[in-house]
């Protein structure tokens, strides 16, 4: 099975076999008739017992006559050993073409040589072309599935796959299309997804300032209420932003940024800083790793931000270093995370039910994150706090060297 194994992951190899297993075939229905032929041509004929007689009915010759080989052109000459011991030959010539009947030339006469040679050519080239069409009919097939789906899915219909049979370049061909047309798939309604959430939290701090401009009418605006419309304004700046950047990172696009070396302990405690979080470091002074420094810094601030919106107490960032990762740890006194829901928070303006929106947040903040963790190689998730207490804990893991 493993010597066969490269071979049957090859199309044009299997083409290959296919022809030239039906030439071998061919070639060897060709030697046994051959071989066939000339063993008939090399027995001996049979012996026949012949007697001549005169007009009166007396024996003239009685004895064992053996057929001898020449060319059928010139007659047929009979050697005859009598019971006397004499040797006799007999020489019959050959029919007239006019007086020939029509049984003479019967179906032994088209099987002989060179006739018979022929038709059995003939015939094994049939039955091998036979034989190897379907084999080929079946690899062109699966060409003819996949350019099927190729133009299904250039129409429009982006839940065409193509099936994924065997080991071979077709399959391997299959399967690429396959995960490149779930990708596109996947950009597609992410994208679509995107576009209807961003219209509707557009919509909040949009009514939100309408409403207040309505109220203010000629009157001059309170501090409260300017207070009010710039943050609005900042939710309005901030969700766009973060929709520029979420669709560049799910697009996969170059332009966030150049990877260098980080000094991620630096970074996380001048985030930390921000917030009045407590710093715990490991024993490295410094973990440096390869990243994007804006991006890494906008994943650390969205998550001590939203430790921050959401904690009734001190905010813990934790920086470490476990064997080839850099962890960073986010940890908060607030109401926590069921599990059930810590996979479907990193969505995209997904809310924990009974959230407000007056909590602040687009719901793009930990999505984000991940999008910037998958970016640089790593991970983030949720999970309780590491000594029970009420609240969550966020993680996220990165890979030293990439």
């Amino acid at each position: 099975m493993s010597l066969l194994s490269p071979l049957s992951r090859r199309l044009y190899l299997r083409i290959w076999l296919a022809m030239a297993g039906g030439v071998l075939v061919f070639a060897f229905a060709i030697g046994f008739a051959w071989r066939w032929a000339a063993e008939q041509n090399q027995q001996q004929p049979p012996t026949r017992e012949i007697v001549i007689t005169d007009g009166q009915g007396r024996t003239l010759v009685d004895g064992t006559g053996v057929r001898q080989r020449g060319d059928p052109k010139e007659g047929i000459r009979y050697r005859i050993e009598g019971d006397n011991g004499v040797i006799y030959e007999m020489h019959l010539s050959p029919r007239s073409p006019g007086r020939m009947r029509p049984g003479d030339h019967g179906p032994a006469s088209w099987l002989r040589p060179p006739y018979g040679f022929l038709w059995m050519l003939a015939l094994v080239g049939v039955a091998v072309t036979v034989g190897v069409f379907p084999i080929i009919r079946r690899l062109l097939q699966r060409l003819e599935q996949l350019q099927r789906s190729v133009q299904r899915f250039g129409e429009g219909d982006l839940s065409a796959r193509a099936p994924e049979q065997g080991q071979d370049e077709v399959a391997d061909l299959a399967r690429q299309f396959n995960a490149a047309a779930a990708r596109i798939e996947a950009l597609v309604q992410s994208h679509k997804s995107l576009l209807a959430n961003a219209s509707h939290e557009l919509r909040s701090p949009l009514a939100r300032i309408r409403m207040g401009l309505a109220l203010m009418q000629d009157g001059q605006p309170s501090s409260a209420f300017r207070a009010e419309i710039e943050r609005n304004v900042a939710e309005l700046d901030q969700l766009v932003d973060e929709i520029l950047l979420a669709s560049r990172l799910d697009s996969g696009v170059a332009e966030v940024g150049s990877f260098e070396p980080v000094d991620l302990v630096g970074l996380a405690v001048e985030e930390g800083v921000r917030v009045d979080a407590e710093l715990q470091l490991g024993d490295d002074a410094a973990i440096e790793l390869p990243g994007v420094a804006r991006l890494l810094r906008r994943a650390v601030r969205n998550l001590l931000e939203n430790a921050r919106r959401y904690s009734h107490g001190e905010i813990t960032l934790a920086v470490t270093r476990e064997g080839p990762d850099a962890v960073l740890r986010v940890c908060d006194h607030g109401p926590g995370v069921p599990p059930d829901q810590r996979e479907r928070i990193f969505e995209p303006f997904y809310r924990l039910p009974g959230a407000s929106e007056r909590a602040g947040g687009v719901g793009l903040g930990l999505a984000l994150v991940r999008s910037i963790a998958q970016r640089h190689g790593g991970s983030v998730r949720c999970e309780d706090r590491p000594d029970g207490a009420a609240g969550a804990c966020f993680v996220l893991r990165l890979p030293i060297r990439r």
